[in-house]
């Protein structure tokens, strides 16, 4: 990632009560709270143990930012990852950097540095709570440089400011060199750093870290919702009502009918209740009523004896009594026969199966969870489908609202099914385009999930060497689709917030990726385009 193209909001995690930077969680504080501390820090300890305490934070903050910004820019050069610095304090609003000189070589141990600070937070404060200062007073940001540049350099660095606003100054100034370019004035600096011991200690610390920090974000405490949601990228209203009414009816045994359109995610949703429920450890079964004609579905169901029929040579347990202590799950249900009907009644009844061509029942214990692309109550009005049977397999039902209904879940479920099928094919890790996303969000899906995935796939395999995906690679039904950007803002009822952003999308892809462009076409700033973009799942297109 090129230092020009570092954005802040790109590289964090946010999850709620959470944000990371890749193993690190991070916090947002007010500057005048900052401020007040730093007077409590004067007034308890005294001016000098407080300018050390700021210095150490600054330093272990700087120190430990740089290392986490080499795992983004791993192939860059030391001084295009020291860049990555002042870009960082740029987005985290603490100063405006102007870099005059840097000069890095970490074979030969050299460093020299000057950069003037506009707007500096440290010194606003300062002056803000103490009044004019009697020496500069960015001790924080010097001690943040200090650190990045330690670990840059690979040997102690200190930054140290010339000049400073907090003294009337029309910028802060800072000159950053080698410890020992300092001279006599390094040792008085070591002191406040303690600088050896200090860049030990947080080198081991963020060992430490990175060892732990995927033990600490799974010990985080989810909701059975929160778990089912993430697993199945879930955001809108009617799915994540269909996901609290899982977490409620997976722990109880209760018969569960779920119905939905095909490719709306059934047996997805089956597992999940699998998952959660007592019966988790025991067999998971599918099979699809369908795709099978009577009789071998009911010895597939049922199972059978020797000689019930011809070719059956040998007794053959059923899948009811092959998921024992487990989920058996009927997909469409509504395609089997009256006969079978039947029988599954007298399974649900009874709790008990009779093999073809068997005397005696066997007793099971299996939970049953069925699914139907129909919708079983006209069935079972048209005399397709037994009543009696429908209100068994209705005891808790689940409707599965189709894709077109849940287009915030669009794209996050589009950059699952491409990251998973680049890892399938053993491919790198590809990118959305603008322009794709528009069109993503605006095709109705009649297929659904399923052809949402099957889409991307396509996608994957055409765009070959390309590292975003493009319209030009999508299947022939979204191309024709994509011919017309402006569609995306009539497909259905739309709320304010959707209407906005399949508008931003259009506008994007009418500026062809350009962000300044589509940010001056709706009058709005370029970061906040980006900050919609990445609430969007849109990678933010190009300038």
């Amino acid at each position: 990632m090129p230092t020009a193209d570092l954005a802040l909001t790109e590289l964090l995690d946010f999850a709620p009560g959470r944000i990371s930077l890749r193993d690190r969680r991070m916090l947002l504080w007010d500057a005048d709270a900052f401020g007040s501390l730093r007077r409590e820090l004067i007034d308890g300890l005294g001016l000098d143990a407080a300018r050390g305490i700021l210095r150490r934070f600054g330093f272990a903050n700087g120190y430990r930012d740089a290392l986490t910004m080499r795992s983004f820019v791993p192939e860059a050069s030391d001084r295009d990852w020291w860049l990555t610095c002042p870009a960082l304090q740029a987005h985290q609003g603490k100063v405006r950097p102007e870099v005059v000189q840097l000069a890095v070589d970490r074979e030969r141990g050299e460093f020299a540095l000057e950069v003037h600070w506009h707007g500096s937070y440290e010194a606003e404060q300062h002056a803000r709570v103490l009044g004019p200062a009697a020496a500069p007073s960015c001790w924080t940001l010097a001690g943040y440089a200090s650190g990045f540049s330690t670990a840059v350099l690979g040997r102690e660095v200190f930054v140290i400011e010339q000049e400073c606003r907090a003294l009337g100054h029309e910028r802060c100034r800072v000159l950053g060199r080698p410890r020992e370019a300092w001279g006599a004035e390094a040792d008085a600096i070591a002191v406040e750093y303690q600088a050896p011991a200090l860049a030990r200690e947080l080198s081991a610390r963020d060992a430490e870290l990175r060892a732990t920090a995927e033990g600490e974000v799974a010990a985080a405490p989810l909701s059975p919702v929160d778990g089912v949601a993430a697993a199945l990228s879930a955001r809108s209203r009617g799915m994540l009502r269909v996901l609290d009414l899982i977490a409620r009816v997976a722990p109880v045994d209760a018969t569960v009918l779920i119905a939905g359109e095909s490719g709306v995610g059934k047996e997805r949703i089956a597992r999940l209740i699998h998952q959660q429920s007592a019966r988790a450890a025991g067999p998971f079964i599918a099979v699809n009523c369908g795709a099978m004609p009577e009789p071998l579905l009911e010895s597939e169901l049922f199972g059978h004896v020797r000689g019930a029929f011809t070719g059956a040579t040998t007794d053959k347990p059923g899948l009811f009594a092959a998921a024992r202590g487990g989920t058996v799950f009927l997909d469409e249900i509504g395609e089997m026969t009256a006969a079978t009907q039947v029988k599954l009644l007298r399974v649900l009844q009874e709790r008990e199966v009779r093999p073809v061509g068997a005397t005696a029942s066997t007793a099971i214990d299996v939970r049953v969870v069925a699914a139907t692309h129909r919708r079983l109550a006209d069935e079972v009005a048209a005399g397709r489908f037994r009543q009696d049977l429908y209100y068994r397999l209705k005891v808790v039902p689940v409707e599965v609202p189709p894709l077109r209904e849940r287009r915030e879940e669009i794209l996050p479920l589009a950059r699952h099914f491409l990251a998973k099928t680049c890892a399938a094919y053993k491919l790198p890790t590809r990118l959305l385009s603008p322009e794709v996303a528009a069109v993503l969000t605006s095709y109705p899906w009649p297929g659904n999930v399923r052809e949402l995935e099957h889409a991307i796939e396509h996608a994957v395999v055409v765009a070959g060497d390309d590292g975003k995906l493009a319209v030009a690679h999508l299947p022939a039904e979204l191309r024709e689709r994509g011919a017309d950007p402006a569609a995306a803002l009539t497909a259905g009822e739309l709320t304010l917030a959707e209407l906005e952003r399949r508008y931003t999308l259009v506008v994007l892809e009418r500026n062809r990726g350009s962000r300044a462009a589509t940010a001056r076409a709706l009058g709005i700033g370029t970061n906040t385009l980006w900050r919609k973009l990445k609430a969007w799942g849109v990678s933010g297109g190009d300038d």
